[in-house]
């Protein structure tokens, strides 16, 4: 051990390249050193670290779908939010997609005491019965979709959810296409095409509150369409289809029966522009379609628990039995003790979710004023979710007071970064049509986010 441990501390000495293929050396050895064979440290006990006559190393294989895939953007700006911070620098973050809340209380307790009758064992990959109940039920009571616990399945959150709908539908050798109105999440691009899909992006108005009208999607099917994606409320726009403009995107959907309805409704309880949500799912004539997305995380500020859900009562084999199948290779059940919290949530938390829609409500008013007050700016009024997404690109072509040329949402979110000290996300990531954007998440204080936005302001003002 003690010449493994001189054998490191030799090598983190040496340049970069050198220490590399030295650390790759060094593990072929130990191996043979734990395999019984000292030899190889006795023999090379007074020799040097590096042999020349060594045969070269290869790299660790990545697969070209791997290499090819981006990170996820919105984390990406939380991880140098919290560098920064960690670093001693002031910064306002409005990048986290997340509430600022803790967990309701009893939520939580329904958890502690799951552990306490000892919940802590396999059970059923897509949930246990009495959680998928539960489930079902709030489903058929409040969201009017037919569908029993067979039709549920509980995955390690809505991102896995999502994921694994788009292996279940999506072919690597065919020319499959999925329909995403844009700007959308990060992750629906990345994910389809990893399961062999293309993206076909439907871009959304500024003017129409970013949502697409029946005619565009008309025009993007083909027969090459196998599924669309709807999220509403939206992310990153933080605006919300009607019910009648989802009727009128739902008759133009009862033409194409290849095509599949994927309605991510995470943000469906975070609603408050006088707009009612209606969950795709419950129109009869494309019910069998659709696949319903959701989980604990946004409404019940659950992000860290990873509880999402899948509603899929249609499919011949039953959809939601393939998803189950496809989880069953992937993760099996979620953690075992959090069943019981789940069916707190959906049957017992109504008041705390209403708490934190009413403060959202609030905070959706005081940033949308701050918004639009600011130069060059335009922004719809948020009416669901937790994010303003303002167009900003007056200001594409300007330099900033420490010499940035602002070209655009990456440049000026940068820039904005490191001279005001401001976090937002750039837009270009969620689609070809954003990049124009800056989501703002406004799941933090009332008084962060009137800092945050007076040194936006001040620093829009500086340009040049």
């Amino acid at each position: 051990m003690l010449t493994i441990c001189w054998l490191y501390d030799s090598l983190r000495r040496l340049p970069e390249k050198a220490r590399i293929r030295g650390f790759a050396v060094m593990s072929s050895r130990i191996l043979r050193i734990d395999a019984g064979d000292t030899s190889a440290v006795r023999s090379r006990r007074n020799a040097s670290v590096m042999q020349t006559d060594d045969p070269p190393t290869q790299a660790m294989h990545l697969s070209k779908r791997i290499r090819n895939l981006k990170p996820s953007a919105t984390l990406a700006v939380n991880a140098v939010v919290q560098r920064l911070r960690a670093e001693g620098r002031d910064i306002i973050g409005f990048g986290a997609g997340e509430p600022d809340f803790e967990t309701p209380d009893n939520i939580k307790q329904a958890a502690i005491d799951a552990l306490g009758r000892g919940e802590t064992h396999y059970t059923p990959v897509p949930g246990p019965p009495a959680a998928r109940q539960a489930i079902a039920d709030k489903l058929r009571n409040e969201n009017g979709i037919a569908c029993g616990p067979d039709d549920i399945v509980i995955a390690v959150g809505g991102k896995h959810a999502l994921y694994m709908i788009f292996q279940c539908l999506l072919d690597t050798d065919k020319s499959q296409e999925v329909i995403v109105p844009t700007p959308a999440w990060v992750s629906y691009r990345p994910q389809i095409e990893l399961a062999g899909g293309t993206v076909i992006e439907v871009p959304g108005a500024l003017g129409n509150d970013f949502k697409i009208t029946s005619g565009q999607l008309a025009d993007a099917i083909t027969e090459r369409t196998v599924a669309v994606v709807l999220n509403s409320p939206s992310n990153p726009c933080g605006t919300m289809y009607s019910p009648d403009e989802l009727r009128e995107l739902a008759e133009v959907l009862r033409r194409h029966e290849q095509v599949t309805i994927i309605s991510d409704e995470i943000y469906e309880k975070l609603i408050y522009g006088g707009i009612d949500h209606l969950s795709p799912g419950s129109i009869e004539a494309i019910a069998d379609r659709v696949v319903t997305v959701n989980g604990l995380s946004k409404a019940y500020a659950m992000t860290g628990w990873r509880i999402g859900y899948i509603c899929a009562p249609g499919g011949d084999p039953p959809f939601a039995r393939s998803i189950a199948k496809l989880q069953g290779q992937m993760t099996g059940n979620i953690t075992s003790f959090c069943y019981a919290a789940i069916i707190e949530a959906v049957t017992n938390s109504d008041s705390a979710v209403e708490q934190m829609r009413t403060t959202f409500a609030k905070r959706a008013t005081l940033i949308h004023g701050l918004l639009t007050a600011m130069p060059g700016v335009s922004c719809p009024r948020p009416t669901g979710a937790f994010y303003a997404f303002p167009d900003i690109g007056a200001h594409f072509g300007k330099r900033t007071p420490a010499g940035r040329d602002i070209l655009d949402s990456v440049s000026f979110a940068t820039a904005l970064l490191e001279e005001a000290g401001v976090a937002v996300v750039p837009g270009v990531d969620f689609g070809a049509c954003a990049d124009r954007h800056i989501r703002f998440s406004f799941a933090c204080s009332t008084e962060l986010i009137e800092e945050g936005c007076r040194r936006v302001d001040e620093w829009l003002r500086s340009l040049a």
